[in-house]
Formats: structure tokens, C-alpha cells, sequence
């Protein structure tokens, strides 16, 4: 159930809808995904059927219809999203990433302070300077 999956921005958007409902029809998938995009019914059945078919959603059928339910948990695939990206960029860039996205993001004062005490903890084993893990010779951008 757990397994990795890939899931583009597009197939993002249905996984929040079906994640904040439970479960879900198409046809209120569509209305909702309408409100925010421009998509036609039919891109939006496709992009179902393609998290169906990658094991992210499961089927039941329901008249003509079908339910949809998350076969993946939410926090799990976004934390996995996460390490992806921050597994494919220069070790000497992670820091300077988190920082954009903490300025971009709103945070509760419950996540700032979590956000502290962790920091405060990795503060105690963090090295002066973080080594480049690029690929030999492919440093020249690395000027972290």
C-alpha cells in the first residue's frame, strides 16, 4: 500500500481533492479541479485513471460510476516528493533551498517553533561548511 509513486503537478491537484475528502467521485473531482483550472471533464477522468493504474488510487464501482479512495497517505507521498528533489541537488544548495521555501511558506507558530528546537538540535553535529556531492568534475557550480 505504502509504495513510492510518482505523481506529476497535474495528479497532484486530484490527490489533494481525494486526500481532503476521503473519497470521491469524478463528478466531484471535476467540479472541484473546475473552480481552480480549465480542464475538460475527460483530462481530468484520464488523469484518475492514471492514478489508478499507478497505484495510487483505488476503484468502486458505484452505479455508472465509480468511488475513489487514496491508497497512498498524504504526509508519506509528500515527504517522499521532498527527499526526491533533495536527494537530486547539490548537498552545498539544500540549505539555501530550505530557506526559499520557508519564505514562501506560512507556518503556524507551533511549526516555527518545532522548526527551532529541530535546528537547534542539528546545530550541535553541523559540520562549517557542507561538502559539494556532485558528480566528480562537475563542480564548477557549486560555490555554495
Amino acid at each position: 500500500m505504502e509504495e513510492k509513486t510518482d505523481i506529476t503537478p497535474a495528479e497532484w491537484q486530484i490527490m489533494r481533492i481525494i486526500w481532503s475528502l476521503g473519497k470521491s467521485t469524478s463528478t466531484q473531482v471535476i467540479n472541484l479541479l473546475q473552480q481552480k483550472v480549465d480542464w475538460k471533464p475527460a483530462t481530468i477522468k484520464t488523469l484518475l485513471r492514471r492514478l489508478v493504474e499507478k497505484g495510487a488510487l483505488a476503484t468502486t464501482r458505484q452505479g455508472r460510476g465509480f468511488i475513489y479512495t487514496p491508497l497512498i497517505k498524504e504526509q508519506i507521498t509528500m515527504n517522499d516528493a521532498a527527499d526526491q528533489l533533495f536527494n537530486s541537488i547539490c548537498e552545498m544548495h539544500v540549505g539555501a533551498t530550505l530557506r526559499h521555501v520557508i519564505e514562501g511558506a506560512t507556518l503556524s507558530k507551533k511549526d516555527i517553533d518545532q522548526l527551532q528546537k529541530l535546528l537547534a538540535g542539528k546545530r550541535e553535529q553541523a559540520p562549517d561548511k557542507v561538502n559539494c556531492n556532485c558528480v566528480p568534475g562537475m563542480k564548477m557550480n557549486c560555490e555554495g
